[in-house]
């Protein structure tokens, strides 16, 4: 316990919130001989006394640094802070005396941030000490997850569990996340409303508490809570320091949920326009990172520009070199089956990272692409009074036909091709006109497909 207070007085005098959030670091991965320690025999009345008497004692030292108020604030935190490190050791199997449970973590965590936030209410916590918000937002998320993961699994190991940000649509319980969904937007209220002036005020929490919100209601399949969490950032934009002085983490993580909702919305310039500056910033050893961007970005980048993922820009990321690729190999071939195949094949993953319908309309790029090939083997008009030769222009439906059901591998009728020419030319993907009765597709003479190459 004194340990623990010397730490808490040199972060204090040197006003250092990074030193004084790791205080309170509960990860057992790391901290485990801390924690022990810390706890020593677990004899919470000793420790009561031993607190109080120690804070009284650095309050003395620290002078008109902390006041009495403050005082009794970081009183009622380290002591429910050593009440949870009781829970945790016994959890992870490092107290042989009792046996605990993630539901009982998370509880005693939720105390910690829940007297964590009203440091700031009742006990005058100066705006500097946010970084403790940071730290009991962040643990208490996690052991969220692992108490919901302990509760929905039977006779399993549950102090083991995957904690990805991924949408989670099979679950159907989240009653300790959703509990510390609401506590988040606490810690996020009390950031966005602080009216200090902006040097000393605890606007400076946002993005960071948003961050863990956007990770809480993704988690949670909550997309219109995020999107009205945006809508609050967007609304007091102008009291907001500018997100280009946050850490450029906290902006990546920003941007990243950003286009995603964007994305969401089928907003795919806004979406591309968002992962493309979290992908430029991310840092390049942050794989697990990049590789979320990448999810996004490339359907993005397939419908807006009609761009592909190259070999050498998967390379590094297997995974979405085994889902992109074969749809990549697809479109550049022409190949309306092996698209199909492709989609199929990445069907589960697709969904679960909702980007199967987007990656959906690319057939129509396939399709756009077949039609040219049709188009650029008709060859060329003969050429009147020495003028240059012009491209056929006029092409019967029949060579479009034979084309689909080569590349499908489908039989398919000559009303269902024109419909499907149809289509791309009211999706702007090919220039010109049908001539129904004369069975032919009149292309316009010059970019007869939009975004192409002659």
């Amino acid at each position: 316990m004194d340990g623990l207070l010397r730490q808490f007085r040199v972060a204090y005098a040197a006003a250092n919130g990074e030193q004084l959030a790791d205080t309170l670091n509960p990860d057992v991965q790391t901290n485990a001989s801390r924690l022990q320690e810390i706890w020593g025999r677990g004899d919470l009345r000793s420790m009561s006394s031993d607190l109080s008497a120690l804070l009284r004692r650095e309050q003395g030292r620290l002078g008109a640094r902390l006041s009495k108020v403050e005082v009794d604030g970081w009183y009622e935190i380290y002591f429910a802070y050593v009440k949870a490190i009781g829970e945790i050791l016994a959890v992870e199997g490092l107290r042989g005396d009792v046996q605990s449970s993630w539901t009982r973590v998370y509880n005693a965590w939720a105390e910690v941030t829940f007297l964590t936030i009203r440091g700031y209410t009742n006990h005058d916590f100066e705006n500097w000490t946010i970084p403790c918000l940071y730290i009991t937002g962040k643990f208490l998320r996690l052991y969220a997850m692992r108490a919901d993961a302990e509760k929905s699994t039977v006779n399993e190991d549950t102090t083991v569990v995957d904690l990805q940000d991924d949408f989670d649509p099979q679950a159907e319980e989240h009653k300790n996340l959703e509990d510390c969904a609401r506590r988040l937007n606490r810690i996020f209220q009390l950031c966005a409303s602080d009216r200090a002036p902006l040097e000393e005020s605890r606007k400076w929490g946002v993005y960071y508490s948003v961050n863990l919100l956007f990770k809480t209601y993704f988690k949670l399949n909550s997309e219109s809570l995020s999107k009205n969490v945006l809508k609050v950032i967007s609304a007091g934009r102008s009291d907001i320091p500018p997100i280009d002085k946050f850490p450029k983490s906290q902006q990546v993580t920003f941007k990243y949920y950003e286009g995603v909702l964007s994305f969401l919305e089928e907003n795919y310039v806004a979406a591309e326009k968002h992962l493309e500056m979290a992908w430029l910033m991310c840092h390049r050893d942050a794989r697990r990172n990049l590789e979320l961007i990448l999810t996004y970005l490339i359907p993005c980048r397939l419908l807006t520009t009609h761009t592909l993922p190259s070999s050498q820009l998967l390379s590094p990321f297997p995974r979405l070199q085994k889902l992109f690729m074969p749809l990549a190999r697809a479109i550049k071939g022409s190949n309306l089956r092996a698209f199909d195949i492709a989609l199929r094949d990445g069907e589960d993953e697709f969904i679960k990272r909702r980007i199967y319908l987007t990656l959906e309309r690319g057939r129509d790029i396939v399709l756009r692409n077949l039609l040219r090939k049709v188009y650029i083997a008709g060859g060329f008009e003969e050429a009147k009074n020495g003028a240059a030769p012009l491209r056929r222009t006029r092409i019967p439906i029949t060579e479009f036909t034979a084309a689909v059901q080569m590349s499908s591998g489908e039989t398919i009728d000559i009303d269902e091709v024109e419909c499907l020419l149809a289509n791309m030319i009211y999706k702007d993907l090919m220039k010109g006109y049908i001539a129904h009765e004369r069975g032919i597709v009149v292309l316009s003479k010059s970019g007869a497909f939009p975004g192409t190459k002659m």
